[in-house]
């Protein structure tokens, strides 16, 4: 273990929003105090909107930061209040996006270029190695830009909440391997919960762009767009798994929906469409120096206000290459994303269906699952785990062959 007081180590600043986490947060600041690699300070932005006060629904939160504010109080950490009242968030300038920027802009305006931002979620868990972790990888790999850690959420007893975080990450999963196999600059998973960076990937990127959900994805896309990014570990974190409608979409509200038999906007996307979008990025190159038709023609065409994308890029380029990465610019993990929500309702395929072509593809489909007698409502939730190891190691491989090979 490294002496972890060494001057010339980075420190490590923790980004943690906060709302309505009494019940959680202990857990976190536990896993926190066990570290190995102890030069790390805290900051903790505890937030919500300040008209919530006087809303009858909303103010069991409001005092439920309170008790989190005192709490936090008697912790070593640096204590933004955004939820005392008359403290809280402005009109539109509100959620967990502004909380995480609010807290990053804090550290960065304290931090040394190589100090390291640590991005966490309140209700998240991990072991006593992580900071350790995260600090060897961003010093062996300075070039890379940030860390997209390994995720796993631990089944919780509950069978309906443990079968729709089941299926949440089976469609996280297959999402981020079918993206590795068509070797998208963008192949990472994007949870709040789960991204470190070096202070000075954060000022060269100028910093997150503040939204009401999604800013982790926003904000690692920007990243990618900038240069590389780790998304291997030995270590893991721990999200927990849990229903909250804290935020517009992303893990809490997708539980809540897929509890209630809604899964329109986390399909398992079919594998035929990642080939599009794979058969349309090897047409970069020779875009170039003509116009021909792509695969995803239609999509650009519906997506993009401009007759010809490729012409302004092509008369910007000073190489090949340099339009090749802008053409990669302009397709980015956002229009990716719409293009597969786009074309799997043009398809038709059940999730079902998406999943087993994925395994059978992969060769990943030990249990000899068929159509005719898998469903993600009725398969045991023995099952539904098993799947979901499978696709983690299967990603991790990815992972670790992206960093080392």
């Amino acid at each position: 273990m490294p002496n972890t007081h060494d001057k010339h180590l980075p420190v490590i600043y923790v980004a943690l929003p906060v709302m309505d986490e009494v019940e959680y947060i202990g857990a976190c600041l536990g896993a926190i105090k066990k570290q190995t690699y102890t030069n790390y300070k805290v900051y903790a932005c505890v937030n919500q909107p300040d008209s919530w006060w006087d809303v009858d629904e909303k103010r069991k939160v409001c005092e439920n930061n309170r008790k989190t504010l005192e709490l936090l109080r008697k912790e070593a950490c640096t204590l933004i209040d955004k939820s005392s009242q008359g403290n809280g968030w402005q009109q539109k300038d509100a959620g967990v996006g502004w909380a995480r920027k609010t807290g990053m802009d804090a550290i960065n305006a304290v931090a040394a270029d190589n100090d390291i931002i640590i991005s966490l979620d309140a209700d998240t868990v991990f072991d006593d190695s992580y900071f350790e972790s995260v600090v060897d990888l961003l010093t062996r790999f300075p070039e890379r830009l940030a860390l997209a850690n390994p995720y796993y959420h631990r089944l919780t007893g509950d069978e309906s909440l443990d079968r729709a975080m089941l299926r949440y990450e089976i469609y996280m999963r297959t999402y981020a391997i079918n993206l590795w196999q068509i070797g998208s600059p963008y192949a990472f998973t994007a949870l709040g919960s789960a991204i470190a960076l070096p202070v000075r990937a954060y000022r060269k990127t100028g910093g997150i762009t503040p939204k009401k959900s999604g800013e982790d994805f926003y904000f690692l896309q920007k990243l990618c767009k900038t240069g590389k990014i780790i998304t291997w570990n030995k270590e893991t974190v721990y999200p927990a798994t849990r229903y909250s409608g804290r935020v517009f979409f992303g893990t809490g509200p997708a539980l809540i929906k897929g509890s209630k038999g809604d899964w329109d906007s986390y399909p398992i996307y079919h594998r035929q469409i990642f080939n599009e979008i794979h058969n349309t990025c090897s047409l970069f190159e020779k875009l170039y120096t003509e116009d021909v038709p792509v695969p995803m023609s239609e999509f650009i065409h519906n997506q993009f206000s401009e007759e010809n994308i490729w012409q302004p890029l092509r008369k910007n380029a000073r190489s090949p290459a340099t339009f090749v990465a802008a053409c990669h610019q302009k397709i980015d993990g956002l229009r990716i994303l719409q293009y597969l929500k786009w074309r799997q309702l043009q398809l038709n395929v059940t999730d079902e269906t998406a999943l087993i072509d994925f395994l059978d593809h992969n060769k990943l489909n030990k249990w000899g699952l068929k159509e005719a007698d898998f469903s993600f409502s009725t398969a045991a939730i023995s099952l539904l785990d098993a799947i979901r190891n499978t696709l983690a190691e299967e990603e991790k491989k990815w992972q670790y062959n992206d960093l080392f090979h």
